[in-house]
Order: C-alpha cells, then structure tokens, then sequence
C-alpha cells in the first residue's frame, strides 16, 4: 500500500512539474524571444531565458545560425536553457525555427530570423526640397471666366484639360514655376490662344486654349487652377554609396485632401537652404522654410514613397558631402539602447550641424512599421533655436554609439521637445527591395 502511495505521489508530483514546466516556458519564451529576429553575421544575441531543462530546436535550413555554439540542422538539435540562450549568426540568410519540448512532442513557439551582413551608410542631414514632379506645374480645378460675349465658363475645362495634369510647357519655353507660368499665359493669351504642353500619365498631349481678358486685373486667363509642384522641405537620412541611392523623410507624403500616400511619377529632390524657421511651442507645430537650390550639389529621382520615406537614386553622387568622412554602419533594433544620441539637421542655411537628443524607448517591432522610437531633445541650443522638433526636420538622421539608427518623423503636438523615430533598418529594406 506505502508502495503504490508512494509511486502514486512520485508520478503526481512529476505531473505537476511537467505542466508548470509547459506553462512556464512558453509565455517566458514568448516574453523574452520575439517571433521575429533580425541579426547582423557575426554578432551574437543573447536572450535571458535561464530554465532548468533542454529545448528542442528544428530549423528548416542548416549553416546560417548556432544556438550556443551549436549548429541547428532540419534534424534538430537539444539546447540546454539553464544560462542565456545565445543566437549567432554564421552567413545571410533567412531560417525558421521550431522551438519544442520532449524531442518536438509540445511545440512551444516557431520564430523567423534573418540575417545580414552590416551595411555601412553615409549619413546626411542635409537640408531638401521635395518636387512631386521634376518639372512643371499641377492643374488642381478650374473656375469661370467671362469673355466678351457674356459667355461664362472654363477655356481649360472645356478644351479637355484635367485635374492632376502636369502643365510642363507654355509656347513651348518650359515651366519651372507658377510665377513663370502666369507670366507666359499672359503672354500668350494677348495672341488668343495658350499653346500648352502637357504630361497625363506617360502621355504628352498639346492643347491650345482660348484665353479670356479678365478685365480687373487686366490679365488674360484660361480659367484653370495651378500648383507648384513642390511639397515643401525635408531632410536626407543617408546615401547607400554600393547602390547610388538615398533615404529621406521618414514618412510617407500624403495628399492634403485625401490624407492618402500620393502616387509619385517623376518626383525629385534638389538642394534647399533654410532661411527661416518657426519655433514650435505647445500645441503648435514649428516649421523650417527654405528656398530650393536646383544647381547645387544635391539632385535625385524619387521612385518610391513609402510608410518609411522617400527613396530614390542620387544623380550627382561624385558631388555629395556627408558630415561624417567615411560611411557608418547600420544599426539593428537590438544594438539600440535607451540613452544619449544625436541627430544631424540644418537650422541656417545649409550648414548641418549635431544636437543632442535622448532615445527614451524602443518600441519592440516585430514587423516594419512606423514610430519604432522616442526621443527628446535635451540640446539647449536647439530648443532656444526651434522649441524642439518643427516641420522640415522630418528624416534628420539619428546616431548612436557610431551606428545609423534611426530617422525623426513625427512631433508630440503637446511637447515639441519630443517625437517618434522610425528605425533606419525600415528604411533600408526599402532601397534593398528596388
């Protein structure tokens, strides 16, 4: 009787071990290891696991990564978690992992890691403006004229013009403003008749367009509404000098109406000098205004507009200066660290210079997404100059510790002196996806 009390009590104090024991590792697994991890060749990552038994790990490729020195194979490999568990990356590559107890009997959690071999950047800081499109300006509507005969209606609307057409030419002498544009509409419009050149999509398309004197003004109009094509001033984060592109902005151009990501054709970016900045203060965002400088030293394409900026090739790159003298390697979320960092951005003209902001925390992604950091500016001088961070700044790259990490994107409206970051990683997925 003692006996079978005895094995009865053996096996039920087993049991309960066992089930704490599979309680327990799964949600500390899934506390301490994300489902995602993205680690450089090389380097090592270790994860604070510390339980009292061995895990079973299958991979479905062999050679990328060692858990503890070990190699993981499709066979599977028993990985003692009594001390942290360590992750080392051997070459490039992208495995999943199938961690489980009792030889693959309970499966715990599956987690995909990619490597990389580090990737070395120049940083910018530099000062931008943004063209939706290289040249020419936008049709954004229409209104009524009336002309001699008390006819009231749109010359432009009725000659077949369209909203979000590129008026590039006037007469055939090109349009780099809406000042020229004006200018050579009235010009043209005491003959009659406004010759203009215009791109729809990957159509070019010629219309000539009756023009009407508007008699207040003593100016002859088509009845059309334009836009310049500029969006306004932001900052480059890094140059990739291996694939001749660039990120900058850190977030994706919106339509002001619509708050929709704008669909960019042949947008560029030129050199700007800020001559003037707006200090933010609470409850009202600050705000950089420069001129664009389209002869300097700056000139690229933007082929995408993304959720992590804006990326495209750099056309003068024997021209481009980086603050720093040789490029700097990319910094991983796990290589960040809550603590002093600095941003590089231009406040006058277009000298960029360092400021020093605080990574407050690092937001834990386990996919790209936007706002992977806070940060606040602690620079005196920055905050006498701007009241922290303002309109413009947005993509003004961020270091820490040698390594690019991250760029500023939004502003807390309540406390300029702080914002988000997006993490650099993000943006340089998306010029490796070209």
């Amino acid at each position: 009787m003692l006996r079978k009390k005895y094995f009865g009590n053996l096996f039920l104090l087993i049991f309960i071990i066992t089930l704490l024991t599979t309680l327990t590792v799964p949600w500390k697994l899934q506390s301490e290891i994300d489902d995602s991890l993205r680690l450089l060749v090389g380097e090592q990552h270790y994860v604070n696991t510390k339980l009292p038994l061995f895990l079973h790990v299958e991979a479905d490729k062999e050679g990328i990564l060692n858990l503890n020195g070990q190699p993981v194979t499709p066979e599977g490999s028993h990985i003692d978690l009594s001390s942290s568990l360590s992750i080392e990356a051997l070459t490039e590559g992208q495995v999943n992992l199938k961690l489980s107890l009792f030889d693959g009997l309970i499966t715990l959690k599956k987690i995909t890691v990619n490597a990389f071999s580090e990737k070395e950047l120049l940083p910018g800081g530099h000062s931008i403006g943004i063209k939706l499109h290289k040249e020419g300006v936008i049709a954004v509507g229409f209104y009524p004229v009336e002309d001699n005969q008390g006819r009231i209606y749109s010359p432009a609307e009725d000659a077949g013009v369209e909203t979000s057409d590129i008026i590039v030419a006037v007469g055939g002498e090109k349009i780099d403003s809406l000042e020229r544009a004006a200018r050579l509409i009235n010009y043209y419009g005491k003959k009659g008749v406004v010759p203009l050149k215009i791109k729809r999509g990957n159509q070019i398309i010629n219309k000539d367009i009756p023009s009407v004197l508007c008699k207040r003004e003593n100016e002859y109009r088509i009845g059309l509404y334009i836009r310049d094509t500029a969006a306004g001033v932001g900052t480059l984060t890094f140059v990739d000098y291996e694939r001749n592109m660039y990120g900058a902005l850190g977030h994706v151009i919106t339509d002001l109406e619509s708050n929709q990501p704008l669909k960019i054709d042949n947008g560029a970016i030129v050199k700007a000098e800020i001559i003037n900045v707006k200090a933010a203060q609470k409850g009202e965002p600050g705000e950089k205004s420069g001129i664009f400088r389209e002869d300097h030293s700056i000139k690229g394409t933007i082929d995408k507009n993304t959720a992590f900026g804006i990326f495209g090739v750099i056309e003068n790159l024997e021209d481009f200066e980086s603050p720093y003298a040789k490029p700097i390697p990319l910094g991983l979320a796990y290589q960040i660290e809550e603590g002093p960092a600095e941003i590089l951005t231009v406040i006058e003209g277009d000298k960029i210079e360092s400021f020093t902001v605080f990574i407050e925390r690092i937001v834990n992604q386990r996919q790209p997404a936007d706002k992977g950091l806070i940060i606040k500016i602690v620079d005196d001088r920055l905050i006498d100059l701007t009241g922290g961070i303002v309109q413009g700044m947005s993509g003004s790259p961020i270091i820490q510790n040698g390594r690019l990490v991250g760029a500023v994107t939004h502003v807390f409206v309540n406390d300029p002196t702080r914002g988000y970051g997006v993490l650099a990683e993000w943006m340089v997925e998306e010029i490796l996806t070209f």
